[in-house]
Order: structure tokens, then C-alpha cells, then sequence
């Protein structure tokens, strides 16, 4: 049952239309980053990097590493949020392959990659003025640099 959202005629964002939606999941009752490898939709699950074939909404793979947040695809690796860190991680084994300093030092809510670029996103901190709005950090990683390459 497809939902249409409301256009805004001040801004000329057009509505959106909802053709589809998933969950909830077993075992995962928070999802902390979504993101798309051209097959799959994965999801960060917690404990786990789980993904799901968008045409059945049936689980087809999990990759146990923590995943708290933010959830990007280079094209290559994924790059998961865990506390104060991004992990990149190898889809072929699960395994990580290397770490970086997440920006906001565990105050981190997304991921994206967009252009050749990593881009975080911070949530303020409680010492953060009121009204300062959260930070979109270009993080400057490209696929042939890391902090701390285990390669």
C-alpha cells in the first residue's frame, strides 16, 4: 500500500512516496544505520551488520560486529559505526580491516558515502550550547587510506 508524504511548496521538496516497508526484525529491536551494497539492504543490529533481500524482506546474511550506529558502503567495504570508533569492514569475510576515530568521539548517529567521500554525522553533547545544531564531518577517508589498516 504505497503512502504519499506532504510536499513543502516553500522549500519545492517534492512528497516522497512510501512503496514499501520492513520490520520489524527478530532480535534486533534497533535499527542504527541502513545502507545499500546494490543487492542487499543492510542494517547496523547492535551485536551485528545484518542484511536483507528488498524484493522478499527475507533475511539473507548477518556479520557479527558491532554495529551501534551509522551504516555506510563504498562499493568495496562497509564502514560501521561501534561506539567511539568506525570500523571497516570486508562483506566477503566479515572480517575488519581497519578502524578510524569516529568525529564526535561516541556522540556519532550516521554514516554516509557519497563522491569518493566518508562522510559522519555527531548528536550535540550535553556541554553543547542548546541551540547548536548536530555536525556533518566530511572525514576525508578515501578506500586508499585508514587510521589503523589491519590489511
Amino acid at each position: 500500500m504505497a503512502r504519499k508524504r506532504d510536499s513543502n511548496a516553500a522549500t519545492g521538496a517534492q512528497a516522497a512516496e512510501i512503496v514499501r516497508e520492513y520490520g520489524p526484525f527478530p532480535d534486533a529491536p534497533n535499527v542504527g544505520g541502513v545502507t545499500f551494497d546494490g543487492t542487499h539492504v543492510w542494517f547496523a543490529a547492535g551485536d551485528s551488520l545484518r542484511a536483507f533481500d528488498p524484493s522478499s524482506g527475507q533475511a539473507v546474511r548477518s556479520i557479527d560486529v558491532a554495529s551501534h550506529a551509522g551504516t555506510a558502503f563504498d562499493g568495496r567495504y562497509f564502514y560501521q559505526l561501534a561506539d567511539a570508533r568506525i570500523q571497516k569492514v570486508d562483506p566477503a569475510t566479515g572480517a575488519v580491516v581497519a578502524t578510524l576515530p569516529a568525529p564526535g568521539k561516541g556522540n556519532d548517529s550516521g554514516l554516509t558515502w557519497a563522491e569518493g567521500t566518508l562522510r559522519g554525522r555527531t548528536v550535540p553533547r550535553a556541554e553543547d550550547p542548546p541551540d547548536r545544531p548536530p555536525d556533518g564531518r566530511d572525514l576525508a577517508h578515501d578506500a586508499s587510506r585508514t587510521a589503523s589498516s589491519r590489511e
